[in-house]
């Protein structure tokens, strides 16, 4: 009697955990976010009709929704993805532009995105460029990633840099698995396989961890220049190495979504995807499209206004399109309400929009601003229902003649003085139209010297 007791207890011990388990799996949605490096605000459909094909990502849009105003609050590399992991603007972490190797990059009192899930009990990986410091205490083992693997910097800082292969090449671009360089100079031939390295690792990490809740990074390299593609992918698009790369991107996002559904995950799992900034248009026919002013480098919305696409079946309709406005700086806070994660300890900028994203009838942007910076130059802010946009007088870049195959083009100095432009109804941001609405102007620029006083006193 004795064992039949102990017999039942042990079974009801599984049961209940059973149950529990179950439980806890429904209520925390699985994350994959899914983050291009240098792509144009047109290059899928539905935004635009590139010439390649994308099927994977064309599918991912008619089963989600379309986001046409999304911003990242500064389009260089390490300040957009630092943004996008803290919910903090750059003035407030000093991530500013593109850190180069040996840099410590983001200071740990920012928690990352990686770091507050994984307080929440979900398992965490992070595949492909991380760009937020390649230091012990800054790499993705240190910052919440129980997993990691991939490039601790942009690919064309290395010896083959276009423009300045000496200083770049001081240092080797090395691939790193978890906290170990496993590869300690990379050549074109492993430069070929970064996309399908990425997306290996990420497939076997949602086989692997599908009976338990997960955020999954996968930030790609591409189509960040130098343009490298694999042989199943080269010429296949026929019109050009870039559209090469983009297709095996797609085929990448096509292998995510297949692992999801086979392993019976999709319904409970949110997919983010996006890039960290448009196009770097001074490479030419190795660069994305945008239809906005100017590009990568600026604050115009060339730079920051990046396509954007959402899927969770459980709660995002699908086929549909959204104008609502809002920032990666927004995605950390959205999430972990989601997720049921707390906060971070430290002050963020972000607010929860999950209601703007599913399209709540009365819902409001809570921001009363978003503000974009180039480097450490705070440079425009836009009001938070995305209808406004005032530039402050500043220097900005803009090209003169673009590069080819591979080879960097031509920029020029410009500069702007104070602008409003009316987003609605000039998105491409041509008429400065300050002199007709004063007061509208005004309140932006209480909102700029409020935001400048507080992150960029000297």
């Amino acid at each position: 009697m004795k064992a039949k007791r102990i017999l039942l207890i042990v079974y009801a011990v599984i049961i209940a955990s059973f149950f529990c388990s179950c439980s806890f799996r429904a209520e925390k949605p699985n994350i994959v976010i899914i983050f291009l490096d240098d792509s144009g605000w047109a290059d899928f459909p539905p935004f635009a009709e590139p010439a390649y094909s994308t099927p994977h990502v064309q599918h991912l849009a008619a089963e989600g929704c379309c986001y046409t105003n999304f911003y990242v609050p500064q389009a260089v590399c390490s300040a957009s993805r630092s943004a996008l992991m803290t919910g903090c603007y750059p003035g407030r972490t000093k991530v500013f532009g593109a850190h180069p190797p040996k840099a410590r990059g983001l200071d740990t009192q920012f928690a990352t995105l990686g770091e507050v899930l994984q307080k929440a009990g979900y398992k965490t990986a992070v595949y492909g460029k991380w760009h937020l410091g390649d230091q012990p205490e800054t790499r993705p083992p240190a910052r919440g990633f129980d997993e990691s693997c991939g490039l601790m910097y942009s690919n064309d800082m290395w010896e083959f840099h276009p423009e300045n292969p000496d200083y770049w090449g001081q240092w080797p671009l090395w691939f790193w698995e978890n906290d170990s360089v496993t590869i300690d100079r990379i050549t074109e031939k492993e430069q070929a396989q970064l996309t399908t390295w990425y997306t290996e690792h990420a497939v076997d990490f949602i086989k692997r961890h599908k009976e338990h809740p997960f955020f999954l990074y996968v930030p790609h390299s591409m189509p960040h220049v130098p343009l490298f593609v694999s042989d199943k992918f080269a010429g296949k698009s026929g019109v050009g190495l870039y559209g090469d790369v983009m297709m095996e991107i797609d085929w990448s996002v096509g292998e995510i979504m297949h692992a999801l559904k086979e392993n019976g995950l999709e319904d409970n799992t949110l997919v983010f995807f996006s890039s960290d900034n448009g196009p770097w248009i001074s490479y030419g026919n190795h660069a994305g499209v945008t239809p906005f002013r100017e590009a990568k480098g600026t604050s115009f919305d060339g730079g920051t206004r990046s396509a954007c696409f959402i899927k969770y079946p459980k709660k995002i309709k699908g086929n549909t399109t959204s104008e609502a406005a809002f920032c990666t700086i927004d995605i950390l806070p959205t999430l972990c309400s989601l997720a049921s994660a707390e906060l971070p300890d430290n002050e963020i900028d972000g607010f929860n929009v999950w209601d703007l994203i599913v399209g709540s009838p009365d819902a409001v942007n809570p921001h009363d601003y978003y503000a974009f910076s180039t480097g450490s130059s705070f440079e425009a802010v836009m009001s938070g229902d995305g209808h406004w946009k005032l530039h402050l007088p500043h220097h900005y870049r803009t090209l003169l003649w673009p590069g080819h195959d591979g080879q960097a083009g031509k920029y020029e100095q410009k500069d702007i003085e104070a602008a409003l432009f009316d987003m609605r109804h000039d998105p491409y941001e041509q008429n400065n139209v300050i002199d007709q609405f004063p007061e509208i102007a005004a309140e932006l620029q209480e909102f700029a010297a409020a935001h400048q006083a507080k992150f960029y006193r000297e």
